[in-house]
């Protein structure tokens, strides 16, 4: 068992940016204005030459404690000098105002000081475009302004300017503030803005959080679940990222270094089922319209993933930042969207199903449910045998996989519902063909042997998307076959400690060490959705075990030293724990389509 790595940063946000914030209280990553913008502070990938945002207290060179405030995004970080302690409150405003969200593109850090005579220093180095661009800094009055290319970055502070821009330490006697603003000046008094902000923003996440249908099982994981899963909406138009980062390894020197601040189509169906199960209407309202629109585009094919402004393309690049823990590779873009990925169109086809069995949403939509379901099935019947890189994304070959013929089935299950609903019979017996034909290709994929359905047709693989065969409802979770499903997959894929393996073949970049985190939430589902609640619990309990001292989970974990790896925090892991404690309590668990 070696030494176990845990990505020691909590991320502040207001569904516009994210900052990543260390236990040094270093701002260590922050995209700006939007969460797939270049960096401002990329001391996460470079700390020479990345940039980075840091209150430093002398004495404490070994870091501090991080919390939340209680049920907020509001992030803490108390360091313990050589002269005395320092608490850094970290806040990107976030509130109601004028009966509208006010998200302004603005990080507010508070600098008190707990005892002693502590000695402080403030570091700001922005710098543009992944580290590439260094900004003209120019001293003003009341702040420095730093012109990054055609953008402006302002810091504004109680601290005298002099010792901000000279980067000269002095004795905290009272509480200082330091305001970073995106473009649009500061016209309003400093302190009586930060602390009028900081207030509301606690008060409006905390309400939010009392509006969630949250029970007590499990409460405090599902709370901060909630809360991160909130912060990865880019809540202009509605889309979810899956991460804030781009290219933390799944394990060191992996190569498996992706950008994952875009929005995938296949997470629609777990995140809407998340935001549903917690009473969230607005968000998942948000999301799915963001996902009807992408889906009524006339194109005959759709990317996978998408940027969070609906642009359907993101060339790959790399950028030249030395890389997380000296990986040296950062990616920027995904070449993901090009590949052929057939499992997204059955998985639109059951997101959507909200919009069209659910009465809280308005009826339009269901005007226009012919020409887009329709359009939908059309596309699936069509490349209903297709090989495809499905949801792992395989880069150097394609296969018939066991989780697109599921996403088929599902999407024809899902589109016979909706059109139960229209009482349309063209397209309810275009729908029951389609749910035939993927049900005879699917039993194609099951050997007997084995007791399990397979990753492809005839292959000697199993795949841990499998268990979705048990949890949507293809396999009668009671039954028999789906206990024989589940025991081959767990000989094949457990890899200690409530982990699973999403696969153990080898890839495109050999075989993958590090347990893909959502996953084992996947299995704790599957065990609730076969009644087995006593080994439902005892593998959740191992699993809540690898989130880092704020609760927050990467993509990935090494099954041997339970590190974290992957991109952090990952919203996928937190909707896989959402998902699986509430299938856990729920009284009804069969899908929506039945």
């Amino acid at each position: 068992m070696g030494a176990r790595h845990t990505y020691e940063m909590g991320i502040v946000g207001n569904c516009a940016f994210m900052a990543h914030i260390d236990r040094h209280a270093r701002v260590v990553w922050l995209c700006m204005p939007r969460f797939d913008s270049g960096s401002i502070f990329a001391h996460l990938h470079d700390p020479d030459r990345g940039g980075v945002f840091a209150v430093q207290v002398e004495g404490a060179e070994a870091g501090g404690r991080q919390e939340y405030r209680r049920n907020t995004n509001l992030l803490e970080t108390t360091l313990e000098g050589s002269g005395g302690s320092v608490r850094v409150i970290d806040c990107a405003p976030r509130f109601v105002r004028s009966e509208r969200a006010f998200r302004p593109l603005m990080l507010i850090r508070k600098v008190e000081p707990l005892g002693g005579t502590p000695r402080v220093r403030v570091l700001c180095r922005p710098r543009g475009d992944y580290g590439a661009t260094e900004p003209e800094v120019h001293r003003q009055s009341d702040h420095l302004r730093y012109q990054i290319g055609d953008e402006v970055v302002r810091l504004y502070s109680d601290i005298p300017i002099s010792y901000v821009a000279g980067e000269r330490e002095f004795v905290l006697s009272e509480p200082r503030y330091l305001i970073l603003s995106w473009g649009a000046p500061l016209e309003a008094a400093l302190e009586d803005t930060a602390e009028e902000y900081l207030r509301r923003t606690e008060r409006y996440w905390r309400e939010w959080v009392s509006r969630c249908a949250i029970g007590r099982f499990y409460q405090q994981h599902v709370i901060r679940s909630a809360l991160v899963l909130k912060l990865h909406q880019f809540e202009d138009t509605g889309a979810i990222i899956a991460s804030g980062t781009t290219s933390l390894p799944e394990h060191p020197g992996s190569g498996r270094n992706w950008d994952y601040r875009y929005c995938w189509l296949r997470d629609a169906y777990f995140i809407l089922t998340a935001l549903n199960r917690i009473g969230q209407f607005g968000a998942m309202q948000r999301f799915a319209n963001f996902i009807e629109d992408i889906a009524a585009t006339s194109r005959d094919r759709y990317p996978a993933v998408v940027r969070i402004d609906g642009a359907l393309e993101l060339p790959e690049t790399t950028v030249p930042l030395k890389g997380y823990d000296g990986s040296g590779l950062v990616r920027v873009g995904n070449a993901a969207y090009a590949q052929v990925q057939n499992d997204i169109y059955g998985q639109m086809i059951y997101a959507l199903l909200m919009l069209y069995i659910d009465e809280r949403f308005p009826r339009e939509p269901r005007v226009r449910a012919r020409k887009l379901i329709g359009g939908l099935l059309d596309i699936i019947a069509r490349r209903l045998d297709e090989p495809d890189a499905s949801l792992w994304e395989f880069r150097g070959f394609t296969r018939r996989h066991v989780f697109t013929l599921l996403c088929h089935w599902v999407g024809g299950k899902a589109a016979a519902r909706i059109a139960r609903e229209l009482g349309d019979r063209d397209m309810l017996r275009a729908a029951t063909r389609l749910v035939v034909r993927a049900a005879r290709l699917l039993e194609s994929c099951y050997d007997p042997t084995v007791g399990a359905y397979m990753q492809e047709p005839g292959s000697a693989e199993v795949d841990a998307s499998a268990l979705q065969l048990i949890t949507l409802h293809y396999l009668d979770p009671p039954s028999e076959r789906a206990a024989r499903h589940l025991e081959a997959l767990e000989a094949r894929l457990c890899a200690g400690g409530g982990l699973l393996h999403r696969y153990t073949h080898k890839d495109d970049f050999g075989h993958p060490r590090s347990a893909f985190l959502v996953c084992s939430f996947w299995y704790v589902e599957a065990l609730a959705a076969m009644g087995r609640i006593e080994a439902a619990l005892k593998e959740l309990e191992l699993l809540l075990g690898y989130a880092n001292s704020l609760g927050l989970f990467s993509e990935d974990v090494d099954p041997e030293s339970g590190s974290q790896w992957g991109n952090f925090p990952q919203a996928y892991s937190h909707v896989g724990l959402m998902n699986a404690v509430l299938r856990i309590t729920s009284r009804i668990d069969y899908p929506d389509f039945y």
